[in-house]
């Protein structure tokens, strides 16, 4: 895997792919595929139907008298793959290059079992069971195989996680100063730190300051070097946009929201705490002390 990580031949084939998807005018509904309506990607979810249909009809294979709900079990999983595999590929679209690498195999190798799964279920209905059987097993091994590609994406590689969800543990409670506000240029993302942690700092006309944490939640891109535009703040890597008010996700392909800061002026003095219950308690003491 690491090996195949590295396999810079595919790239030719990951751009042109990749083009592709982006050129589909999906609209709104890219954003559904994404999952950012569920908070998390909606591609594990949905390929729970094709691989636990296909696996129960390969236990039905092995009984007696089950041919026509094994096949009618084949038939919903290579219906439900089609969606699936489109939430799959628009994920897809957004990875950094090494995760495009190994998708590409992963799809290739769930292509694969979509292919034997069609054929299982074509000589299945012309009577020739046997090799329905056998083209079903194949199919199975084919998934299983794209499944495990796809763990090595999720657990090793990070594709769909929450780049962002540390943020609450490393900031301490309380609030923090981030520099002079007369620094701060008017609509320009600028980066400051909290204890260790990246944040991005914008202010408005007046006294209004907004801090996000840095790292987008999609891939961990750097929303200071991105684009400031209708109280929003857009990922210069794959253009997520998030609300500057709250770190709210406005579009994707970032499914979680953006950890926010209270943001708050004291003479020439920006400070900021981590909005949240913890935060909040914290500097309530505070100040009673």
């Amino acid at each position: 895997m690491d090996r195949l990580e590295r396999a810079e031949a595919l790239d030719g084939v990951a751009d042109r792919v990749r083009d592709t998807v982006h050129a589909i005018p999906l609209g709104g509904g890219r954003d559904v595929l994404h999952g950012r309506w569920l908070g998390h990607p909606v591609h594990p979810l949905m390929v729970q139907v094709p691989v636990g249909t296909w696996f129960s009809a390969a236990v039905l294979d092995l009984l007696p008298g089950q041919r026509r709900a094994a096949s009618a079990l084949i038939g919903v999983g290579l219906a439900a793959a089609a969606p699936a595999a489109a939430a799959g590929w628009v994920d897809w679209a957004e990875l950094q290059r090494r995760q495009m690498r190994v998708g590409l195999v992963h799809a290739a190798a769930n292509i694969t079992g979509v292919w034997l799964y069609t054929g299982s279920l074509v000589a299945r209905s012309r009577g020739r069971t046997t090799l329905g059987k056998a083209l079903g097993f194949a199919g199975l091994a084919a998934v299983s195989l794209g499944g495990a590609i796809g763990g090595h994406m999720a657990y090793r590689q990070a594709s769909g996680a929450n780049h962002a969800e540390a943020v609450p543990e490393l900031v301490e409670p309380g609030w923090h100063d981030l520099g002079t506000f007369s620094a701060l240029p008017v609509g320009q993302p600028v980066r400051r730190q909290v204890d260790d942690v990246p944040v991005v700092v914008v202010r408005e006309s007046g006294n209004r300051v907004h801090v996000l944490a840095d790292a987008c939640s999609h891939m961990g891109g750097p929303l200071s070097g991105g684009t400031v535009e209708d109280g929003c703040v857009r990922c210069p890597w794959h253009g997520s946009v998030f609300r500057l008010e709250d770190g709210w996700n406005v579009r994707g392909p970032a499914t979680a929201p953006q950890p926010a800061f209270e943001a708050r002026v004291t003479g020439d003095r920006v400070e900021a705490r981590l909005r949240g219950p913890a935060g909040e308690e914290a500097a309530a003491s505070r100040d009673a002390a």
